[in-house]
C-alpha cells in the first residue's frame, strides 16, 4: 500500500491510498481520482517528507505515538466519512441563498429578517468585511455533487 499527499486545481488538499505507484498512475489517466472537496478531476501529487522511523522515542522511554513533554499533541485531520456526514448536515439544515449570501447575513444579524441558518458563496473579500462586522461565517467548501444530492 502507498499513501500519496494529492491535490487539486483549487488547493485543496487530501491523501489518496493506492495498491502500488503504478495504480496511481494508471487512476490518474483514466481521470478516476477527484477531489473529495470540490470534485475536481484535476489532481496530482503534491510533494512529501519520508516518515524515518529512528527509534529515538523508544530509547528515551516514550511510548510511540506519544507525544514528547512539553509538546501539543496535533489535532487529525477529518476523516472523510466524517467531513461527508458534515455536509450532508449542513445541506440539510439550511437554506441556500446563493451569491446573495453577504448580504442575507446582515439582515439577519442586524434582525432586518428572521433568524435562519443559511449557506451560499461569498468571496474572501466580503467573509473578511462580514467578520469585521461581527457577524460569524464558517467556510465550508462544498462539493457541487453532494448539493443536488436528494435527502
Amino acid at each position: 500500500m502507498i499513501v500519496y499527499n494529492l491535490g487539486c486545481t483549487n488547493e485543496h488538499r487530501f491523501e489518496g491510498w493506492f495498491a502500488s505507484a503504478e495504480e496511481f498512475e494508471r487512476q490518474t489517466s483514466a481521470k478516476q481520482l477527484s477531489c473529495p472537496l470540490c470534485g475536481s478531476d484535476r489532481v496530482s501529487r503534491l510533494p512529501h517528507a519520508p516518515h524515518v522511523s529512528t527509534g529515538s522515542a523508544e530509547r528515551n522511554g516514550e511510548g510511540a505515538g506519544q507525544p514528547s513533554k512539553g509538546v501539543p499533541r496535533q489535532y487529525a485531520n477529518l476523516g472523510a466519512e466524517l467531513l461527508a456526514h458534515l455536509i450532508d448536515k449542513v445541506v440539510e439544515t439550511t437554506v441556500d441563498v446563493g451569491r446573495a449570501f453577504p448580504e442575507e447575513a446582515r439582515k439577519i444579524h442586524y434582525k432586518e429578517a428572521p433568524e435562519r441558518h443559511i449557506r451560499g458563496s461569498a468571496s474572501a473579500k466580503e467573509v473578511d468585511a462580514l467578520r469585521d462586522e461581527g457577524i460569524e461565517v464558517v467556510a465550508l467548501p462544498i462539493p457541487p455533487h453532494r448539493l443536488s444530492r436528494t435527502h
